[in-house]
């Protein structure tokens, strides 16, 4: 066959093609309209988005005092026509997901999360006043019976976050608040909160807007120890929780995906 006639063959497929896809395209077009008129999406429900991520770099506060991420350049705008960075990061770094296997020898890795977990009715327990008074003090039941009795049943799959007001401190010395023997002080979980979440609630996450689930001061790590081993999940760092409402927005955790991992840097958004 002639190499113009090959040409020529080629363009007709090619245009065959586009017509193919084209016609799909509008025909699942279709599909989505008529599917969003019977079925609203989740976020008609919602009147926008809160970012619930701090921007983190080198300069983040970490739970053990170390950069929690370095960057080796592997090319550069100027020199390649494009930028490429080496990561090098603790998986437990920023605003960031605990998996089950953080704390347990065959838990869920972060990958093995189910999806159907990471979008969850978030419940906003907010103990700041308490904790500017005492950056020791902890999410209690008395908390959690609290909200109850103000909004009703905590929902299942909910994700349920402690509002200490700690968030803001996160530029300077006062989110790691360590004292002069290394000891931290910032507000966590009670473990019996936790106790109570696990039996009486279909919760399926816990947040903080601190470096851990365990108030600062805990060398035990009880309600990492209690929560985690149960294939549930825990967020550290959640940030700009005092733009959201106690009740009635749904999270979306952008939770990593590597295999084996413990956790990980999540992008999380609340729908208000």
């Amino acid at each position: 066959m002639c190499d113009l006639c090959v040409m020529e063959t080629v363009k007709e497929r090619m245009l065959s093609r586009r017509s193919f896809f084209k016609a799909s395209a509008a025909a699942g077009a279709g599909a989505v309209i008529g599917a969003s008129a019977a079925a609203p999406a989740m976020a008609a429900a919602h009147g926008g988005v809160v970012d619930m991520t701090h921007t983190f770099d080198e300069s983040f506060p970490t739970y053990f005092g170390v950069p929690g991420i370095s960057y080796e350049k592997g090319a550069d705008f100027a020199k390649d026509g494009f930028n490429l960075f080496s990561l090098t990061m603790n998986e437990h770094t920023g605003t960031h997901v605990d998996a089950p296997l953080h704390f347990s020898a065959d838990g869920q890795s972060v990958d093995e999360i189910p999806v159907g977990n990471l979008v969850c009715p978030l419940v906003k327990v907010d103990i700041a006043a308490r904790a500017a008074e005492d950056p020791d003090t902890m999410l209690t039941p008395d908390d959690l019976k609290a909200w109850i009795a103000a909004h009703g049943d905590i929902p299942d799959g909910a994700c349920v976050a402690m509002d200490s007001g700690w968030g803001p401190k996160v530029a300077g010395d006062g989110f790691r608040n360590a004292d002069g023997d290394g000891v931290m002080h910032f507000p966590g979980f009670h473990v019996e909160a936790a106790k109570m979440l696990m039996e009486e609630t279909g919760a399926v996450a816990i947040a903080s807007d601190t470096l851990s689930l365990d108030p600062g001061n805990s060398a035990t790590f009880d309600t990492h120890y209690a929560w985690l081993p149960t294939n549930r999940y825990g967020i550290e760092n959640l940030a700009n929780l005092g733009n959201v409402p106690a009740a009635g927005a749904t999270l979306i955790v952008g939770a990593p995906k590597h295999a084996r991992g413990s956790g990980g840097p999540a992008r999380i958004l609340a729908m208000v």
